[in-house]
Protein backbone atom coordinates (compact mmCIF):
# COMPACT_ATOMS: atom_id res chain seq x y z
CA UNK A 1 0.00 0.00 0.00
CA UNK A 2 1.43 3.33 -0.82
CA UNK A 3 1.93 5.94 1.69
CA UNK A 4 2.43 9.49 0.60
CA UNK A 5 5.18 9.63 3.01
CA UNK A 6 7.04 7.09 1.60
CA UNK A 7 6.47 7.47 -1.56
CA UNK A 8 7.99 11.07 -1.48
CA UNK A 9 11.10 9.91 0.48
CA UNK A 10 11.43 7.62 -2.08
CA UNK A 11 11.60 9.99 -5.01
CA UNK A 12 13.49 12.72 -3.15
CA UNK A 13 16.53 10.57 -1.92
CA UNK A 14 17.07 9.19 -5.89
CA UNK A 15 16.34 13.13 -7.03
CA UNK A 16 19.31 13.69 -4.49
CA UNK A 17 21.27 10.59 -5.68
CA UNK A 18 20.96 12.05 -9.23
CA UNK A 19 21.85 15.27 -8.30
CA UNK A 20 24.70 15.34 -5.59
CA UNK A 21 25.87 11.57 -6.24
CA UNK A 22 25.50 8.09 -4.81
CA UNK A 23 26.93 9.07 -1.68
CA UNK A 24 23.98 11.40 -0.98
CA UNK A 25 21.42 9.07 -1.93
CA UNK A 26 20.89 7.49 1.24
CA UNK A 27 20.31 11.35 3.38
CA UNK A 28 17.07 11.26 4.78
CA UNK A 29 15.09 14.16 3.37
CA UNK A 30 12.66 14.17 6.15
CA UNK A 31 9.13 14.21 4.47
CA UNK A 32 6.29 15.88 7.05
CA UNK A 33 2.93 16.90 6.42
CA UNK A 34 2.82 20.72 6.31
CA UNK A 35 0.52 23.92 6.50
CA UNK A 36 1.46 25.40 2.61
CA UNK A 37 0.97 21.55 0.70
CA UNK A 38 0.25 18.53 1.57
CA UNK A 39 3.92 17.74 2.37
CA UNK A 40 7.40 19.62 2.97
CA UNK A 41 10.50 18.20 2.14
CA UNK A 42 13.42 19.68 4.66
CA UNK A 43 16.61 18.12 2.98
CA UNK A 44 18.21 21.39 1.28
CA UNK A 45 19.20 23.12 4.64
CA UNK A 46 20.78 19.85 6.20
CA UNK A 47 23.14 19.98 2.77
CA UNK A 48 23.67 23.16 2.54
CA UNK A 49 26.61 22.98 4.80
CA UNK A 50 28.01 19.43 3.51
CA UNK A 51 28.13 21.54 0.13
CA UNK A 52 29.18 24.68 0.86
CA UNK A 53 26.58 26.26 -1.03
CA UNK A 54 23.04 28.10 -0.40
CA UNK A 55 20.17 26.09 0.92
CA UNK A 56 17.91 27.40 -1.73
CA UNK A 57 20.00 26.53 -4.49
CA UNK A 58 20.57 22.99 -3.32
CA UNK A 59 16.27 22.42 -3.08
CA UNK A 60 16.43 23.73 -6.98
CA UNK A 61 19.05 21.17 -8.02
CA UNK A 62 16.40 18.45 -5.64
CA UNK A 63 13.60 19.62 -8.01
CA UNK A 64 15.11 19.51 -11.29
CA UNK A 65 16.34 16.12 -10.46
CA UNK A 66 12.97 15.21 -9.09
CA UNK A 67 10.68 12.82 -10.94
CA UNK A 68 7.28 13.13 -9.22
CA UNK A 69 4.67 14.21 -12.24
CA UNK A 70 2.36 11.05 -11.84
CA UNK A 71 2.38 12.07 -7.44
CA UNK A 72 2.28 15.78 -7.64
CA UNK A 73 0.39 18.65 -9.50
CA UNK A 74 2.83 21.12 -8.14
CA UNK A 75 6.31 21.06 -6.65
CA UNK A 76 7.44 24.75 -5.34
CA UNK A 77 10.71 25.59 -3.35
CA UNK A 78 9.63 28.11 -0.13
CA UNK A 79 11.72 29.33 2.42
CA UNK A 80 14.99 29.34 3.18
CA UNK A 81 15.29 26.11 1.10
CA UNK A 82 11.92 23.86 1.90
CA UNK A 83 10.20 22.06 -0.94
CA UNK A 84 6.57 22.13 -0.56
CA UNK A 85 4.66 19.08 -2.27
CA UNK A 86 0.74 18.99 -3.34
CA UNK A 87 -0.50 15.48 -4.12
CA UNK A 88 -2.39 15.12 -7.43
CA UNK A 89 -6.24 14.22 -6.56
CA UNK A 90 -6.23 11.41 -8.82
CA UNK A 91 -3.24 9.73 -7.08
CA UNK A 92 -4.81 10.51 -3.89
CA UNK A 93 -8.34 8.92 -5.10
CA UNK A 94 -6.32 5.37 -6.68
CA UNK A 95 -4.25 4.87 -3.20
CA UNK A 96 -8.00 5.69 -1.34
CA UNK A 97 -9.33 3.36 -3.31
CA UNK A 98 -6.74 0.59 -2.64
CA UNK A 99 -6.96 1.42 1.02
CA UNK A 100 -10.98 0.39 0.90
CA UNK A 101 -10.49 -2.81 -0.93
CA UNK A 102 -7.94 -3.83 1.75
CA UNK A 103 -8.27 -6.30 4.40
CA UNK A 104 -5.38 -4.69 5.85
CA UNK A 105 -7.22 -1.26 5.68
CA UNK A 106 -3.77 -0.15 4.03
CA UNK A 107 -1.41 -1.55 6.78
CA UNK A 108 1.17 -3.44 5.37
CA UNK A 109 2.88 -5.86 7.56
CA UNK A 110 6.54 -5.77 9.38
CA UNK A 111 9.08 -8.31 9.02
CA UNK A 112 8.42 -10.60 11.87
CA UNK A 113 9.82 -10.74 15.37
CA UNK A 114 9.23 -12.45 18.43
CA UNK A 115 8.30 -9.87 20.99
CA UNK A 116 7.63 -11.13 25.15
CA UNK A 117 4.90 -8.58 26.20
CA UNK A 118 5.20 -8.28 30.13
CA UNK A 119 2.16 -6.85 31.24
CA UNK A 120 -0.47 -6.67 33.89
CA UNK A 121 1.20 -8.64 36.94
CA UNK A 122 -1.29 -8.77 39.31
CA UNK A 123 -0.52 -10.51 42.78
CA UNK A 124 -1.71 -13.49 43.61
CA UNK A 125 -4.73 -13.16 46.35
CA UNK A 126 -4.95 -9.60 46.13
CA UNK A 127 -7.26 -7.32 44.91
CA UNK A 128 -5.83 -5.47 41.75
CA UNK A 129 -6.32 -1.62 42.13
CA UNK A 130 -6.16 1.01 39.52
CA UNK A 131 -2.55 1.19 39.45
CA UNK A 132 -2.91 -1.92 37.28
CA UNK A 133 -5.03 -0.35 34.71
CA UNK A 134 -2.71 1.26 32.93
CA UNK A 135 0.18 -1.55 32.80
CA UNK A 136 -2.94 -3.95 31.55
CA UNK A 137 -4.37 -1.36 29.07
CA UNK A 138 -1.37 -0.40 27.51
CA UNK A 139 0.27 -3.55 26.90
CA UNK A 140 -2.98 -5.06 25.98
CA UNK A 141 -3.19 -2.31 23.13
CA UNK A 142 0.39 -2.69 22.24
CA UNK A 143 0.28 -6.56 22.19
CA UNK A 144 -2.84 -6.42 19.64
CA UNK A 145 -0.88 -3.42 17.66
CA UNK A 146 2.20 -5.83 16.93
CA UNK A 147 -0.05 -9.13 16.29
CA UNK A 148 -1.58 -7.03 13.54
CA UNK A 149 1.79 -5.47 12.62
CA UNK A 150 2.35 -9.58 11.97
CA UNK A 151 4.72 -9.95 14.94
CA UNK A 152 4.59 -13.21 17.19
CA UNK A 153 3.43 -11.44 20.45
CA UNK A 154 4.42 -13.68 23.37
CA UNK A 155 2.09 -12.49 26.56
CA UNK A 156 3.95 -12.28 29.88
CA UNK A 157 1.14 -12.05 32.62
CA UNK A 158 4.27 -11.78 35.73
CA UNK A 159 2.19 -12.41 38.34
CA UNK A 160 3.43 -12.46 42.01
CA UNK A 161 2.54 -15.90 42.70
CA UNK A 162 6.12 -16.55 44.82
CA UNK A 163 7.61 -15.55 47.96
CA UNK A 164 6.96 -15.19 51.38
CA UNK A 165 3.51 -13.83 52.04
CA UNK A 166 2.49 -17.46 50.86
CA UNK A 167 3.25 -18.67 53.93
CA UNK A 168 0.83 -16.56 55.86
CA UNK A 169 -2.18 -17.32 52.80
CA UNK A 170 -1.58 -20.97 53.08
CA UNK A 171 -2.20 -21.32 56.75
CA UNK A 172 -5.00 -18.94 56.68
CA UNK A 173 -6.47 -21.07 54.09
CA UNK A 174 -5.87 -24.36 56.26
CA UNK A 175 -7.41 -22.24 59.37
CA UNK A 176 -10.69 -21.32 57.63
CA UNK A 177 -10.72 -24.30 55.26
CA UNK A 178 -10.14 -24.75 51.57
CA UNK A 179 -13.89 -24.56 50.72
CA UNK A 180 -15.32 -22.24 53.03
CA UNK A 181 -16.59 -18.88 52.72
CA UNK A 182 -13.53 -17.13 53.54
CA UNK A 183 -11.72 -19.00 50.71
CA UNK A 184 -14.24 -18.23 47.73
CA UNK A 185 -13.31 -14.55 48.73
CA UNK A 186 -10.24 -15.18 47.08
CA UNK A 187 -12.22 -15.08 43.70
CA UNK A 188 -14.26 -11.86 44.68
CA UNK A 189 -11.91 -10.01 47.22
CA UNK A 190 -9.25 -11.05 47.79
CA UNK A 191 -8.20 -8.18 49.69
CA UNK A 192 -10.26 -9.05 52.39
CA UNK A 193 -8.83 -12.68 52.37
CA UNK A 194 -4.94 -10.85 52.45
CA UNK A 195 -5.86 -8.78 55.03
CA UNK A 196 -7.12 -11.39 57.80
CA UNK A 197 -3.84 -13.22 57.23
CA UNK A 198 -1.87 -10.57 57.75
CA UNK A 199 -3.96 -9.39 61.12
CA UNK A 200 -3.27 -12.90 61.95
CA UNK A 201 0.39 -13.05 61.31
CA UNK A 202 0.89 -9.56 62.80
CA UNK A 203 -0.84 -10.40 65.87
CA UNK A 204 -0.46 -14.07 66.77
CA UNK A 205 3.44 -15.08 67.27
CA UNK A 206 1.89 -18.71 66.95
CA UNK A 207 0.57 -18.20 63.50
CA UNK A 208 3.46 -16.27 62.11
CA UNK A 209 5.80 -19.03 63.11
CA UNK A 210 3.74 -21.40 61.11
CA UNK A 211 3.47 -19.18 58.17
CA UNK A 212 7.53 -18.59 58.28
CA UNK A 213 7.49 -22.89 58.59
CA UNK A 214 5.06 -22.97 55.48
CA UNK A 215 7.31 -20.99 53.30
CA UNK A 216 10.47 -22.89 54.00
CA UNK A 217 8.51 -26.26 52.83
CA UNK A 218 7.04 -24.04 50.01
CA UNK A 219 10.78 -23.53 48.97
CA UNK A 220 11.88 -27.10 49.38
CA UNK A 221 9.32 -28.07 47.13
CA UNK A 222 6.75 -30.07 49.87
CA UNK A 223 4.44 -31.97 47.66
CA UNK A 224 1.16 -30.62 49.90
CA UNK A 225 2.14 -26.99 50.66
CA UNK A 226 2.64 -26.56 46.84
CA UNK A 227 -0.78 -28.43 46.36
CA UNK A 228 -2.21 -25.97 48.59
CA UNK A 229 -0.55 -23.39 46.82
CA UNK A 230 -2.18 -24.03 43.22
CA UNK A 231 -5.16 -23.82 45.08
CA UNK A 232 -4.64 -20.51 46.10
CA UNK A 233 -3.16 -19.78 42.52
CA UNK A 234 -6.19 -20.85 40.89
CA UNK A 235 -8.48 -19.42 43.12
CA UNK A 236 -6.75 -16.07 42.17
CA UNK A 237 -7.22 -16.97 38.10
CA UNK A 238 -10.90 -16.72 38.62
CA UNK A 239 -10.35 -12.98 39.94
CA UNK A 240 -8.21 -12.02 37.47
CA UNK A 241 -10.14 -13.73 34.78
CA UNK A 242 -13.29 -11.68 35.72
CA UNK A 243 -11.08 -8.71 35.70
CA UNK A 244 -9.71 -9.14 32.46
CA UNK A 245 -13.19 -10.45 30.98
CA UNK A 246 -14.72 -6.85 32.48
CA UNK A 247 -11.99 -4.34 30.46
CA UNK A 248 -12.04 -6.82 27.20
CA UNK A 249 -7.95 -7.44 27.11
CA UNK A 250 -6.85 -10.58 25.69
CA UNK A 251 -5.26 -11.56 28.20
CA UNK A 252 -5.53 -15.79 29.72
CA UNK A 253 -4.55 -18.57 32.11
CA UNK A 254 -2.15 -19.48 28.77
CA UNK A 255 -0.64 -16.26 29.42
CA UNK A 256 0.46 -16.72 33.03
CA UNK A 257 4.17 -16.47 33.69
CA UNK A 258 4.19 -15.67 37.31
CA UNK A 259 7.58 -15.65 39.62
CA UNK A 260 7.39 -18.74 40.42
CA UNK A 261 8.10 -20.31 37.45
CA UNK A 262 11.77 -18.77 37.68
CA UNK A 263 11.97 -20.55 40.99
CA UNK A 264 14.10 -23.84 39.87
CA UNK A 265 17.15 -20.74 37.89
CA UNK A 266 17.43 -18.21 40.74
CA UNK A 267 20.25 -20.30 42.30
CA UNK A 268 21.84 -21.09 39.12
CA UNK A 269 21.63 -17.70 37.69
CA UNK A 270 23.41 -16.55 40.94
CA UNK A 271 26.01 -19.07 40.43
CA UNK A 272 26.79 -18.66 36.88
CA UNK A 273 27.49 -14.59 37.91
CA UNK A 274 29.61 -15.46 40.60
CA UNK A 275 31.67 -17.88 38.76
CA UNK A 276 31.80 -15.10 35.58
CA UNK A 277 33.34 -12.47 38.20
CA UNK A 278 30.33 -10.64 37.53
CA UNK A 279 28.75 -10.88 41.12
CA UNK A 280 30.68 -10.51 44.59
CA UNK A 281 29.93 -10.68 47.88
CA UNK A 282 29.57 -7.74 49.89
CA UNK A 283 28.35 -7.76 53.45
CA UNK A 284 27.21 -11.25 52.78
CA UNK A 285 24.82 -10.27 50.13
CA UNK A 286 26.13 -11.46 46.55
CA UNK A 287 26.06 -7.91 44.28
CA UNK A 288 26.27 -7.04 41.05
CA UNK A 289 28.22 -3.79 41.08
CA UNK A 290 28.17 -2.25 37.14
CA UNK A 291 29.94 0.78 36.21
CA UNK A 292 27.71 4.40 35.62
CA UNK A 293 25.23 3.60 38.56
CA UNK A 294 26.17 4.91 41.44
CA UNK A 295 24.15 6.90 44.16
CA UNK A 296 25.00 9.24 47.19
CA UNK A 297 28.58 10.11 47.14
CA UNK A 298 29.21 8.33 44.51
CA UNK A 299 29.00 5.11 46.14
CA UNK A 300 28.22 2.64 43.74
CA UNK A 301 24.43 0.97 43.73
CA UNK A 302 24.57 -2.53 43.83
CA UNK A 303 21.91 -4.89 42.22
CA UNK A 304 21.52 -7.41 44.99
CA UNK A 305 21.11 -11.08 43.21
CA UNK A 306 20.90 -12.94 46.58
CA UNK A 307 20.53 -11.54 50.12
CA UNK A 308 22.71 -11.98 53.19
CA UNK A 309 20.35 -14.70 54.61
CA UNK A 310 20.55 -16.79 51.40
CA UNK A 311 17.24 -15.25 49.87
CA UNK A 312 16.54 -13.86 46.35
CA UNK A 313 15.07 -11.02 45.39
CA UNK A 314 13.45 -9.16 42.17
CA UNK A 315 16.54 -8.79 40.87
CA UNK A 316 17.22 -12.32 40.72
CA UNK A 317 14.13 -13.16 39.45
CA UNK A 318 14.18 -10.37 36.68
CA UNK A 319 17.61 -11.68 35.46
CA UNK A 320 16.06 -15.04 35.23
CA UNK A 321 13.31 -13.94 33.36
CA UNK A 322 15.61 -12.28 30.70
CA UNK A 323 17.70 -15.19 30.23
CA UNK A 324 14.23 -17.53 29.53
CA UNK A 325 12.76 -15.33 27.28
CA UNK A 326 15.85 -14.75 25.04
CA UNK A 327 17.11 -18.35 25.46
CA UNK A 328 13.51 -20.23 25.85
CA UNK A 329 11.01 -17.43 23.64
CA UNK A 330 13.81 -16.64 21.19
CA UNK A 331 12.94 -12.95 21.48
CA UNK A 332 13.99 -10.41 19.19
CA UNK A 333 12.55 -7.68 21.23
CA UNK A 334 11.31 -7.63 25.13
CA UNK A 335 8.51 -5.04 26.55
CA UNK A 336 8.43 -4.61 29.88
CA UNK A 337 5.27 -2.28 30.56
CA UNK A 338 5.55 -1.47 33.87
CA UNK A 339 5.93 1.72 36.25
CA UNK A 340 8.43 4.61 35.41
CA UNK A 341 9.89 4.08 38.88
CA UNK A 342 11.33 0.73 38.13
CA UNK A 343 13.75 2.08 35.42
CA UNK A 344 16.74 2.42 37.05
CA UNK A 345 15.81 -1.35 37.97
CA UNK A 346 15.67 -2.32 34.67
CA UNK A 347 18.37 -0.68 33.34
CA UNK A 348 20.64 -2.43 35.99
CA UNK A 349 19.10 -5.81 35.49
CA UNK A 350 19.83 -5.54 31.60
CA UNK A 351 23.16 -4.68 32.23
CA UNK A 352 24.09 -7.39 34.34
CA UNK A 353 22.43 -10.05 32.09
CA UNK A 354 24.31 -8.43 28.71
CA UNK A 355 27.68 -8.81 31.06
CA UNK A 356 26.57 -12.25 31.53
CA UNK A 357 25.76 -12.81 28.03
CA UNK A 358 22.24 -13.54 28.37
CA UNK A 359 21.41 -10.65 26.54
CA UNK A 360 23.33 -10.35 23.27
CA UNK A 361 23.56 -7.27 21.50
CA UNK A 362 20.73 -8.03 18.53
CA UNK A 363 18.10 -8.41 21.43
CA UNK A 364 16.74 -5.23 22.20
CA UNK A 365 14.63 -4.72 25.81
CA UNK A 366 12.29 -1.86 26.14
CA UNK A 367 10.78 -0.06 29.19
CA UNK A 368 7.16 0.99 28.11
CA UNK A 369 6.97 3.25 30.91
CA UNK A 370 3.98 3.89 33.00
CA UNK A 371 3.12 6.80 34.97
CA UNK A 372 0.39 7.73 37.80
CA UNK A 373 -3.07 7.99 37.60
CA UNK A 374 -4.04 10.43 39.76
CA UNK A 375 -7.51 12.34 41.45
CA UNK A 376 -8.69 15.64 41.05
CA UNK A 377 -6.86 17.03 44.11
CA UNK A 378 -3.46 16.12 41.63
CA UNK A 379 -2.19 13.15 43.58
CA UNK A 380 -2.33 9.46 43.42
CA UNK A 381 -5.63 8.63 42.92
CA UNK A 382 -7.17 6.77 46.33
CA UNK A 383 -9.95 6.55 48.01
CA UNK A 384 -11.13 8.76 50.84
CA UNK A 385 -9.28 6.15 53.39
CA UNK A 386 -6.44 6.75 51.44
CA UNK A 387 -6.47 2.97 50.36
CA UNK A 388 -5.80 2.08 46.67
CA UNK A 389 -8.82 2.26 44.64
CA UNK A 390 -10.55 -1.35 43.70
CA UNK A 391 -10.31 -1.70 39.55
CA UNK A 392 -13.52 -3.64 39.40
CA UNK A 393 -15.15 -1.09 41.41
CA UNK A 394 -14.19 1.90 39.34
CA UNK A 395 -14.92 -0.31 36.35
CA UNK A 396 -18.16 -1.23 37.95
CA UNK A 397 -18.96 3.09 37.89
CA UNK A 398 -17.48 3.64 34.70
CA UNK A 399 -20.81 1.52 33.43
CA UNK A 400 -23.47 2.83 35.57
CA UNK A 401 -22.69 6.12 34.40
CA UNK A 402 -22.39 5.39 30.86
CA UNK A 403 -25.57 3.77 31.57
CA UNK A 404 -27.41 7.10 32.74
CA UNK A 405 -26.14 8.63 29.61
CA UNK A 406 -27.40 5.80 27.58
CA UNK A 407 -31.18 6.42 29.30
CA UNK A 408 -31.34 10.07 28.85
CA UNK A 409 -29.84 9.86 24.81
CA UNK A 410 -31.29 6.60 23.82
CA UNK A 411 -35.26 5.94 25.33
CA UNK A 412 -35.67 4.52 21.97
CA UNK A 413 -33.97 1.18 23.03
CA UNK A 414 -34.61 -1.62 25.11
CA UNK A 415 -33.37 -2.76 28.42
CA UNK A 416 -30.83 -5.15 26.64
CA UNK A 417 -29.27 -2.95 24.09
CA UNK A 418 -28.98 -0.35 26.36
CA UNK A 419 -26.91 -2.25 29.05
CA UNK A 420 -25.07 -3.53 26.04
CA UNK A 421 -23.73 -0.01 24.57
CA UNK A 422 -23.10 0.78 28.26
CA UNK A 423 -20.82 -1.54 29.09
CA UNK A 424 -18.69 -1.05 25.74
CA UNK A 425 -19.03 2.67 25.97
CA UNK A 426 -17.72 2.67 29.98
CA UNK A 427 -15.11 0.54 29.59
CA UNK A 428 -14.25 2.12 26.56
CA UNK A 429 -14.09 5.18 27.90
CA UNK A 430 -11.74 4.34 30.69
CA UNK A 431 -9.62 2.55 28.36
CA UNK A 432 -9.68 5.10 25.91
CA UNK A 433 -8.81 8.21 28.45
CA UNK A 434 -5.89 6.00 29.64
CA UNK A 435 -4.49 5.51 25.97
CA UNK A 436 -4.75 8.61 24.68
CA UNK A 437 -1.93 10.68 27.12
CA UNK A 438 1.18 9.41 26.24
CA UNK A 439 1.97 6.51 28.62
CA UNK A 440 5.02 7.81 30.55
CA UNK A 441 2.79 10.68 31.87
CA UNK A 442 0.52 11.22 34.67
CA UNK A 443 -3.04 11.60 34.35
CA UNK A 444 -6.14 13.35 36.05
CA UNK A 445 -9.01 10.53 35.90
CA UNK A 446 -12.31 12.20 35.40
CA UNK A 447 -15.77 10.34 34.84
CA UNK A 448 -17.24 13.58 33.29
CA UNK A 449 -14.10 14.23 30.88
CA UNK A 450 -13.92 10.66 29.83
CA UNK A 451 -17.44 9.76 28.92
CA UNK A 452 -18.00 12.93 27.06
CA UNK A 453 -19.30 12.76 23.63
CA UNK A 454 -17.26 15.83 22.15
CA UNK A 455 -13.21 16.13 22.39
CA UNK A 456 -10.70 13.51 22.45
CA UNK A 457 -12.33 10.45 24.00
CA UNK A 458 -13.34 7.33 23.58
CA UNK A 459 -17.38 7.87 23.12
CA UNK A 460 -16.81 10.90 20.94
CA UNK A 461 -14.75 7.65 18.49
CA UNK A 462 -17.75 5.68 19.27
CA UNK A 463 -20.47 7.57 17.93
CA UNK A 464 -18.48 8.91 14.94
CA UNK A 465 -19.02 5.16 14.08
CA UNK A 466 -22.26 4.78 14.74
CA UNK A 467 -23.23 7.82 12.98
CA UNK A 468 -21.51 6.45 10.17
CA UNK A 469 -23.34 2.96 10.44
CA UNK A 470 -26.81 4.76 10.52
CA UNK A 471 -25.73 6.23 7.41
CA UNK A 472 -25.57 3.11 5.64
CA UNK A 473 -28.34 2.13 7.74
CA UNK A 474 -30.79 4.91 5.99
CA UNK A 475 -29.33 4.82 2.59
CA UNK A 476 -30.39 0.79 2.68
CA UNK A 477 -27.03 -0.04 2.31
CA UNK A 478 -24.52 -2.12 3.80
CA UNK A 479 -20.88 -0.81 4.01
CA UNK A 480 -19.19 -3.88 2.09
CA UNK A 481 -21.69 -2.66 -0.96
CA UNK A 482 -20.06 0.61 -1.15
CA UNK A 483 -17.07 0.44 -3.77
CA UNK A 484 -17.38 3.68 -5.15
CA UNK A 485 -15.26 4.69 -7.60
CA UNK A 486 -13.77 7.08 -5.60
CA UNK A 487 -13.48 10.95 -7.14
CA UNK A 488 -11.98 13.50 -5.34
CA UNK A 489 -13.81 17.17 -6.58
CA UNK A 490 -14.40 19.04 -3.47
CA UNK A 491 -11.39 19.81 -1.22
CA UNK A 492 -13.53 18.22 1.98
CA UNK A 493 -13.54 14.83 -0.02
CA UNK A 494 -9.94 15.79 -0.43
CA UNK A 495 -8.93 16.26 2.89
CA UNK A 496 -10.76 13.03 4.23
CA UNK A 497 -9.23 11.03 1.35
CA UNK A 498 -5.69 11.88 2.56
CA UNK A 499 -6.51 11.41 5.93
CA UNK A 500 -7.02 8.28 5.10
CA UNK A 501 -3.91 6.79 4.06
CA UNK A 502 -1.80 7.93 6.79
CA UNK A 503 -3.54 5.06 8.91
CA UNK A 504 -0.73 2.56 7.92
CA UNK A 505 2.17 4.65 8.67
CA UNK A 506 0.40 5.84 12.16
CA UNK A 507 -0.08 1.74 13.07
CA UNK A 508 3.60 1.46 12.21
CA UNK A 509 4.79 4.15 14.14
CA UNK A 510 2.84 2.58 17.06
CA UNK A 511 4.46 -0.69 16.58
CA UNK A 512 7.92 0.97 16.38
CA UNK A 513 7.39 3.77 19.17
CA UNK A 514 5.22 1.56 21.36
CA UNK A 515 3.19 4.85 21.93
CA UNK A 516 -0.63 3.90 21.30
CA UNK A 517 -1.37 7.78 22.04
CA UNK A 518 0.05 8.28 18.11
CA UNK A 519 -2.64 6.30 16.87
CA UNK A 520 -5.66 7.93 19.35
CA UNK A 521 -4.49 11.30 17.99
CA UNK A 522 -4.99 9.80 14.49
CA UNK A 523 -8.24 8.67 14.70
CA UNK A 524 -9.54 12.03 16.61
CA UNK A 525 -8.17 13.61 13.45
CA UNK A 526 -9.92 11.24 11.08
CA UNK A 527 -12.99 11.31 12.46
CA UNK A 528 -12.83 15.43 13.05
CA UNK A 529 -12.46 15.35 9.44
CA UNK A 530 -14.71 13.10 8.53
CA UNK A 531 -17.33 15.14 10.44
CA UNK A 532 -16.03 18.42 8.20
CA UNK A 533 -16.88 16.74 5.43
CA UNK A 534 -19.93 15.38 5.96
CA UNK A 535 -20.88 18.65 6.93
CA UNK A 536 -20.00 20.21 3.24
CA UNK A 537 -20.70 17.15 0.99
CA UNK A 538 -23.90 15.68 1.33
CA UNK A 539 -23.56 11.76 1.08
CA UNK A 540 -26.68 10.32 0.11
CA UNK A 541 -28.46 13.22 -1.32
CA UNK A 542 -25.40 14.29 -3.56
CA UNK A 543 -26.29 15.60 -7.01
CA UNK A 544 -25.87 12.51 -9.24
CA UNK A 545 -24.73 8.67 -9.04
CA UNK A 546 -21.17 8.87 -9.22
CA UNK A 547 -20.47 11.40 -6.55
CA UNK A 548 -22.99 9.10 -4.01
CA UNK A 549 -20.96 5.94 -4.85
CA UNK A 550 -17.67 7.98 -4.21
CA UNK A 551 -19.02 9.52 -1.06
CA UNK A 552 -20.04 6.28 -0.05
CA UNK A 553 -17.26 4.73 -0.67
CA UNK A 554 -15.47 7.27 0.95
CA UNK A 555 -17.59 6.91 4.04
CA UNK A 556 -16.99 3.42 4.25
CA UNK A 557 -13.33 3.56 4.31
CA UNK A 558 -13.43 5.90 6.93
CA UNK A 559 -15.86 3.57 9.09
CA UNK A 560 -13.56 0.63 8.44
CA UNK A 561 -10.23 2.62 9.42
CA UNK A 562 -12.15 3.63 12.43
CA UNK A 563 -13.31 0.28 13.58
CA UNK A 564 -9.84 -0.80 12.67
CA UNK A 565 -8.16 1.83 14.75
CA UNK A 566 -10.29 1.36 17.71
CA UNK A 567 -10.57 -2.40 17.75
CA UNK A 568 -6.47 -2.40 17.98
CA UNK A 569 -6.66 -0.20 20.98
CA UNK A 570 -8.98 -2.55 22.35
CA UNK A 571 -12.28 -0.53 22.14
CA UNK A 572 -15.51 -1.76 20.97
CA UNK A 573 -17.26 0.47 18.08
CA UNK A 574 -21.42 -0.28 18.74
CA UNK A 575 -23.52 -0.26 16.26
CA UNK A 576 -26.04 2.32 17.55
CA UNK A 577 -25.70 4.96 20.30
Amino acid sequence: MADPQEVLSRRVQSALGAAFGADYAETDPVIRPSQFADYQANAALALAKRLGRKPRDVAADIVAHLDVDDVCREVEISGPGFVNLTLREEWIADRAQEVLADPRVGVPRQDRQNIPIDYSAPNVAKEMHVGHLRTTVVGDALARTLEFLGHNVIRQNHIGDWGTPFGMLIEHLLDTGEHSAEAELVKSDPNAFYQAAKAKFDESEEFAARARARVVALQSGDPETLRLWRELVDLSKVYFNRIYAKLDVTLTDHDLAGESIYNDMLAPVCDELERKGIAELSDGALCVFLDGFTGREGKPVPLIVRKSDGGYGYGTTDLATVKYRVEQLKADRILYVIGAPQALHLQMVWGAARAAGWLPDDVTPFHVQIGNVLGSDGKILRTRSGEPIRLMSLLDEAVERAAKVVAETRPDLDEESRTAIAREVGIGAVKYADLSVSHDTEYTFDFDRMLALNGNTGPYLQYAAARIRSIFRKGELSPEEATGPITLTEPAERELALALLGFGSTVHLVGDSLEPHRLCGYLFDLAQTFTAFYEKCPVLKAGDGATRASRLALTAATLRTLVQGLELLGVHAPERM
